[in-house]
């Protein structure tokens, strides 16, 4: 990068952008190793990494790329794709910096000062109480310096770098900020990954050579999907010649008759169509003697990009024969799904993340319509929970996170849906969720629900017995990689060598002379029997107290343990 540059334009934004979540990525294992708790579900680099690659799917196929098509891309990828609280601040900062950088064709260190403020405003807004030493704080110190020295620095290389260095220093203090950062030995991680893909992005500044290679990468689209596939029973003689894709960038308006016009027209000249598009784009696949008719008709929509003419008669008949065989399958289930019978829509819906086959049967049995395979290790995107939604035929749904860390991508999804109302029950745990869902009311409006559930939560302690994977020290006590750990709803209740016994002490330090029911969710790691000896301990020394013994099959938590 030569010299006193003063401007980023969109083709080098999208670059940046790119890199910067190509090394945030690449990073990602190193950003897992800083969770405080030693405990084998460290997800922030990953959750980061998920976040940001969503959005880098999105723009890495616009070819002529601009401020404006960038920002669409950007924040729809990353809104969507959101997981974990880290990747939705992640997704909230981007949503701000896009709104500011749609207006501009060029960023001078003005522009890109006032994108950094409105993308921390932004995402702080987004979050309840905001708690400093996080992402968050290291944001805003960027924000603040680059505001700082905008006005008096033009050239772009040197007022990143500057940036970057404060920010840097900001992270470094976030143990003082966070004593539990500051007696676990480690920086805030969330902030550390914002720092990689500052870095990144600032390397594809200077010129690095990088990959931007993003595996899985394709243009957006979330729009109407038609196909006319040749059924699998149909003769696989190659009768049109020339497999043909292409994407048109609209520029005239397209409405469903529209595109339905041009689908006739295209199996006018071809077979094996499909159609995709949404408000902006459409891709067309089609097979044709003709490439040129298709291209000629589709140039009356707008321009072309991604174009790609393949002459199928020189391939395999086998492959020829698969992919006939997989747009048939498509096309069927598409019709079978449309021939179903509508089922009426109900008033309340229920959707529930849970991990492990015992669990998530608990939860169908108590009336949950969907689950989300997820939790600890796995935690959904908002996209996943978009998806669940789709499938709860309700008008009001409320979904049961079942994990702090997947409670703000399930509030991210409620802004994104307009036909059903949705509630997100803050459940913590799943015996919090189990407990909410058993609480709900049918005879109270949905608003009264979510404070009945939530009220009935507070009476439920969570353990969760689980192993170390590094040394550490956690409120004075030390923990030593391998060791097993009881982790209350706070704090580590109990540490030790043997699962049992450590399961074992964790109840004894959630259970009082008020205690009622005491419910065992083994994992899958652990045998009914082994689980039943456990059970008739915590039985022995209980008494008085229901003890309840159930399978959850969750990975990663040897048993998940409540006291009401």
């Amino acid at each position: 990068m030569s010299a006193n540059v003063n401007t980023i334009d969109a083709k080098m934004f999208q670059k940046m952008f790119l890199a910067g979540a190509k090394n945030l990525e690449a990073k990602k294992e190193w950003i897992n190793e800083l969770n405080v708790f030693p405990v084998p579900d460290g997800d922030t680099g990953t959750n980061m990494s998920l976040t940001i690659l969503a959005a880098a799917k999105e723009i890495s196929a616009i070819e002529n790329p601009t401020m404006e098509s960038l920002a669409k891309g950007i924040k729809s990828g990353s809104l969507r794709g959101a997981r974990g609280n880290s990747g939705v601040i992640l997704s909230q900062l981007f949503r701000g910096l896009t709104k500011e950088i749609a207006q501009f064709d060029e960023l001078n260190t003005l522009d890109l000062a006032n994108a950094m403020q409105r993308a921390t405003e932004t995402a702080y807004k987004a979050v309840m109480k905001p708690k400093e030493g996080t992402i968050l704080t290291v944001a805003k110190g960027a924000a603040d310096k680059a505001r700082e020295i905008a006005p008096y620095v033009e050239d772009m290389a040197d007022f990143m770098a500057q940036v970057i260095e404060y920010a840097d220093e900001v992270l470094a203090k976030t143990p003082d900020m966070l004593p539990v950062l500051k007696q676990a030995g480690v920086v805030d991680s969330g902030g550390q990954g914002l720092m990689q893909v500052l870095k990144g992005a600032y390397d594809a500044f200077m010129g690095k050579e990088i990959d931007l290679t993003i595996e899985g990468a394709k243009a957006p689209s979330t729009g109407r999907v038609t196909t006319s596939a040749p059924s699998a029973t149909e003769d696989f003689d190659i009768t049109f010649g020339y497999c043909t894709e292409f994407i048109i960038m609209l520029e005239k308006e397209y409405t469903m008759d529209t595109e339905l016009e041009f689908k006739a027209y295209l199996e006018s000249i071809g077979d094996s169509i499909v159609v995709v598009s949404d408000d902006e784009i459409v891709k067309v696949h089609v097979h044709t003697n003709d490439p040129g008719l298709a291209i000629q008709r589709a140039l009356t929509y707008g321009s072309l990009t991604n174009m790609k003419i393949d002459n199928m008669r020189e391939e395999h008949q086998e492959k020829v024969i698969k992919e006939a065989e997989k747009q048939a399958a498509l096309e069927q289930e598409a019709v079978k799904e449309a021939a179903k019978p509508a089922e009426p829509r109900k008033e309340i819906g229920f959707i529930s993340v849970a991990a492990g086959e015992g669990l998530s049967e608990i939860f169908k049995g108590l009336g949950v319509d969907y689950i989300i395979e997820g939790g600890q290790t796995m935690n959904p995107s908002t996209e996943d929970m978009l998806e669940a939604i789709s499938h709860v035929n309700a008008d009001n749904v409320f979904i049961l996170p079942n994990n702090s860390n997947i409670i703000l991508a399930a509030q991210q999804a409620t802004y994104l849906v307009e036909d059903k109302n949705i509630f997100v029950v803050p459940s913590k745990t799943v015996p919090q969720g189990i407990t909410a869902v058993i609480n709900m009311s049918y005879d109270a409006t949905p608003e009264e629900n979510l404070d009945i559930m939530t009220e009935a939560m507070k009476a439920v302690k969570t353990g969760q017995i689980t192993y170390a994977v590094r040394n550490t020290m956690i409120d004075d006590v030390e923990i030593k990689e391998n060791d097993i750990m009881g982790l209350g709803d706070h704090t580590i209740l109990a540490v030790g060598q043997d699962i049992a016994d450590t399961a074992y002490e964790t109840v004894v330090k959630m259970a009082n002379e008020d205690s009622e029911l005491i419910s065992i969710y083994y994992g899958s790691d652990i045998t009914e029997d082994d689980a039943q000896i456990l059970c008739e301990r915590i039985e022995k020394e209980y008494p008085d107290c229901d003890v309840e013994l159930q399978y959850g099959g969750q990975p990663i938590y040897y048993y998940i343990l409540s006291v009401e």
